[in-house]
């Protein structure tokens, strides 16, 4: 099923169409937004002002063509702060439903805040939880705290980068009384939510929205250098924040424009953006913060999966690591049974070697992912289906995972078949030392575990594993001919033998089905 979602928001009409799947994720088609401002009529003129009405139903009307054009089935809008609080707000509404034959929901600062926090869960790993989730919008500010059960409290408020840039900022680059109109106006609307949400003890931070998202590409790519392929997952500390925050204000907007990672449309909306979110993060004593990409139309989109086919919440904050990659093999026609297959026999050397490797469970969940994902480069092309795999990995947006976390699992995955991982291949040369010594031991298990199943049939059904001073002895237990089982093996075990400096013997033992 496709369906599309319209945001309607106060900085900017998103457009997400996506297509919905039986397990209830979703995989998007497309993405389409026209930033136009609203929340700054309305800060000024109390309304949508006739030229700028006129320019929002001309965009809802463009997106929403878009969105037919493309198949969808139902597009499901809402309305959020500017269109909620303009006096004029139920006449633009009547007129985007005339001129588009879609119904639009003007919704409340609480029922925002619950479709934001349904994609933030479904984006990044909540945890340690709960988690304290802020969206700055264009006309309001939505706190949440939640876990990966749901959302717990939340609040908004009217304080959203369109609004206070509107009402408070004068000068360019703003002046000391810019500064102190909109320190004091942030911390008398903030403070009042202290005690409510330090009382909830959150135990992280979750921004989303395309300020928090700009500042946060910004931050890394100032320190960096480069600027973030993806911001999901980015995790960044309160005091780089703050140190852009001093340099943005010392900047004039034709300078902030320039900003690596920046949305040129934003830069005026940076110095009180980015203020807002210092304050907040002080505030709220949040120390570092984790970037979710996913907000509102993306909680849309969750919230209709969840009416047709209504699911319990998992409790389990790395649940959708999990089901993001079986997302992805299950669209590349992965071969299910090889591969689970796989990471089952993976997973039990790992845990029977671990006197050789010393890895811990963050790795053997990599190397479980990495078993699921490793064939999927076969859905391009059979040769050099290890580059495609990676390829694959590296442009899916697997939710609930880190930039750098994303980046291992490539290069995992793309070392998967033979040979010692080089410095000239570019993936493993992007890591780091210890990420070196790390992917090397787990490609080793997964080839070793890779050639059991040399035949996808599932022959190998356990093992034994002795370990000496300068041989490891692998004893299978198998089903069936495990010919091709031992081929396979005695194939793969060039880097395990290279990587632990002892031999890897294998024999059998044919366990017979009763």
């Amino acid at each position: 099923m496709r369906i599309a979602a319209l945001d309607l928001g106060s900085n900017s009409f998103h457009l997400l169409v996506a297509d919905v799947h039986p397990d209830g994720t979703f995989e998007p088609v497309a993405r389409e937004k026209e930033m136009l401002r609203l929340g700054d009529d309305v800060s000024r003129h109390g309304c949508v002002p006739p030229t700028a009405a006129d320019r929002a139903v001309a965009s809802a009307r463009r997106l929403v063509r878009l969105a037919h054009a493309l198949g969808a089935a139902e597009v499901l809008a809402k309305a959020t702060s500017a269109i909620r609080t303009a006096t004029n707000g139920s006449e633009l509404v009547d007129r985007i439903e005339q001129e588009t034959g879609i119904d639009v929901d003007v919704i409340s600062g609480l029922e925002e805040a619950r479709l934001i926090f349904g994609a933030v869960r479904a984006s990044v790993v909540l945890d340690p939880a709960p988690a304290l989730c802020v969206d700055i919008g264009g006309g309001s500010v939505e706190y949440m705290v939640g876990d990966p059960a749901g959302l717990r409290w939340a609040e908004s408020v009217p304080i959203g980068v369109g609004r206070l840039t509107a009402e408070l900022v004068r000068d360019d680059p703003p002046s000391k009384g810019d500064r102190r109109r909109l320190g004091d106006r942030i911390r008398t609307a903030l403070e009042p939510l202290v005690d409510a949400v330090r009382s909830r003890a959150p135990r992280m931070g979750v921004g989303t929205s395309g300020t928090i998202n700009d500042l946060a590409r910004i931050a890394v790519a100032l320190r960096t250098e480069m600027v973030p392929p993806s911001s999901n997952g980015l995790r960044v500390e309160r005091a780089a924040f703050e140190d852009l925050e001093d340099r943005i204000m010392r900047m004039k907007a034709s300078e902030r424009r320039r900003l690596p990672g920046l949305e040129e449309k934003r830069a005026d909306l940076l110095p009180a953006g980015s203020m807002l979110l210092t304050i907040s993060l002080e505030l709220f004593g949040v120390d570092v913060l984790t970037v979710s990409d996913w907000a509102l139309r993306e909680g849309i989109v969750l919230d209709a999966v969840r009416t047709h086919d209504p699911r319990e919440l998992s409790d389990d904050p790395r649940a959708l690591r999990r089901a993001a990659v079986t997302g992805l093999a299950r669209r590349c026609n992965s071969d299910e049974r090889h591969t689970h297959t796989v990471a089952r026999l993976a997973l039990e050397l790992f845990d029977r070697t671990r006197a050789l490797h010393g890895l811990g469970e963050a790795d053997r969940e990599m190397l479980e992912y990495a078993a699921l994902l490793h064939d999927i480069g076969q859905h391009v092309s059979r040769q050099g289906h290890h580059r495609h795999a990676a390829y694959l990995v590296e442009n899916a947006h697997l939710r609930g995972f880190e930039p750098a976390e994303v980046a291992f699992l490539a290069a995992l995955v793309r070392h998967h078949r033979k040979g010692d991982p080089k410095p000239s291949e570019p993936r493993f040369a992007a890591l780091g030392g210890r990420d070196r010594e790390r992917l090397r031991a787990l490609a080793a298990i997964l080839r070793v575990a890779d050639g059991m199943d040399r035949g996808r049939r599932g022959v190998v059904e356990g093992f034994s594993v002795d370990v000496g001073g300068d041989l490891v002895m692998l004893r299978l237990r198998t089903t069936g001919d495990p010919e091709l089982s031992l081929w396979g093996v005695r194939r793969r075990r060039d880097l395990f033998e290279a990587v632990f400096g002892r031999e890897l013997e294998v024999t059998v033992a044919t366990a017979q089905k009763v």
